[in-house]
């Protein structure tokens, strides 16, 4: 059996994305890391270099940022370096996403598991969103995606699709997945505030037109998702110490604030239902 990993950035370091973590997380279960480094402003091309591991692959790549159709240029670069990928299975982890090291065992044990079973295409992992600090977490499962299909079996015409959170077959057919018993630590909205700021309107402008994008910043402030968090109590996947510990920059969760945990699971089983009787208004 032979794992490949891949994944994508460009601008990692100006961004404040743990793409070296996200990397080095899954380098343990991998033969080969495909590594699309799109041309940066800074030097994210030098820090992937600096990984040392000879299972590193990079491929460097010109992305179109022109591209603004629901976020599709995401999905047109994971597909390059999945092109790249010579495994049996195929570990995808976008560049602010990291795997703790104790899911080594068992996502390898599902990769053995399910190898020779074609009934399996695709192995799918739950979710934990930080949010703001390494501290906090989002325990709101309407608003934010629970799991995700991580690890695909390669050469089946599965492709990423969207804006790159999904993957499919080339005839747009889902693929076949199972759940396991693994999670990944999502850290996309872990950033220095004023960073946080520049990467979501940057991030803007792969969905959206100028003027839309204009809108959004007049209107948007940092942490408008606020309500539903908790308090993280467990470990960070040892990769991430470091850069956990260079957390200087402070963020009130508001928990105070927040609706007594009977209510809040009331109102987010009933979201869909108010958030429906909001438009009709």
């Amino acid at each position: 059996m032979k794992v490949s990993g891949f994944t994508l950035v460009r601008n990692g370091v100006k961004y404040f994305y743990p793409f070296r973590e996200a990397i080095e997380s899954i380098l343990p279960l991998c033969d080969e890391v495909i590594v699309n480094v799109g041309y940066s402003d800074d030097n994210t091309l030098k820090v992937v270099e600096s990984i040392k591991s000879n299972k590193i692959k990079i491929v460097k790549r010109t992305w179109d940022m022109s591209l603004r159709e629901g976020g599709k240029l995401l999905s047109i670069e994971t597909n390059a370096a999945l092109n790249e990928c010579k495994g049996d299975w195929c570990f995808y982890i976008q560049a602010d996403e990291v795997m703790h090291e104790k899911y080594i065992p068992t996502v390898k044990a599902a990769m053995e598991e399910y190898l020779l079973n074609d009934k399996v295409e695709g192995l799918r992992f739950r979710y934990k969103h930080f949010y703001g600090s390494y501290d906090y977490y989002q325990d709101n499962y309407r608003n934010w995606y629970i799991k995700e299909v991580r690890v695909i079996k390669n050469h089946r015409n599965i492709v990423s699709w969207g804006d790159a959170m999904d993957f499919r077959h080339k005839d747009t057919l889902p693929v076949k997945a199972v759940d396991i018993d693994a999670e990944i630590y999502h850290y996309g909205w872990v950033r220095p505030p004023e960073t946080l700021m520049m990467k979501r309107l940057d991030f803007h402008k792969l969905y959206h037109t100028d003027e839309e994008v204009s809108e959004f910043s007049a209107a948007t402030t940092n942490y408008d998702d606020l309500g539903n968090l908790k308090k993280f109590s467990d470990t960070h996947p040892a990769v991430m110490e470091e850069r956990v510990e260079m957390c200087n920059w402070d963020f009130d969760a508001k928990l105070n604030e927040q609706n007594p945990d009977w209510i809040r699971k009331i109102l987010i089983f009933l979201y869909p239902v108010i958030k429906r009787l909001k438009k009709l208004r």
